[in-house]
């Protein structure tokens, strides 16, 4: 008798075990990252507010509006410097919207979308 042998080649073995379904029959979880956290737009906007030096108006959730520049900024908080009156340091959480001062506050009051105005902080 001949000795046949198999001229089939093997399968690789699996670089990683496929996740299997769930046992109540639900999705498959993806294996797509999530997505980061931080996006560095609102980090963006303050590097080109700062640069500049347009002067803002800044609407605290209390209702006070605030003129002057941004000068600097952090995670937390941002430095106004205001001509004639103290500069000021605000908390982000603080504040309501803002916009720049050129531009009327009755855009900003609508809740109209607008590039160089952020709101909720």
């Amino acid at each position: 008798m001949v000795n046949r042998r198999l001229f089939r080649p093997g399968f690789p073995e699996p670089k990683e075990p496929m996740p299997g379904r769930p046992a109540h029959g639900g999705p498959i979880p993806s294996k797509k990252p999530a997505p980061p956290e931080v996006t560095h737009a609102e980090n963006y906007y303050w590097v080109k507010q700062m640069q500049s030096h347009l002067p803002m108006c800044i609407v605290l959730m209390d209702g006070e509006t605030l003129h002057g520049t941004i000068e600097w900024y952090d995670r937390d908080c941002i430095k106004l410097t205001r001509t004639g009156s103290p500069n000021l340091l605000i908390f982000k959480r603080a504040i309501k919207y803002l916009y720049k001062e050129g531009e009327d506050g009755a855009a900003a009051d609508t809740g109209d979308s607008d590039e160089d105005k952020i709101g909720n902080i």
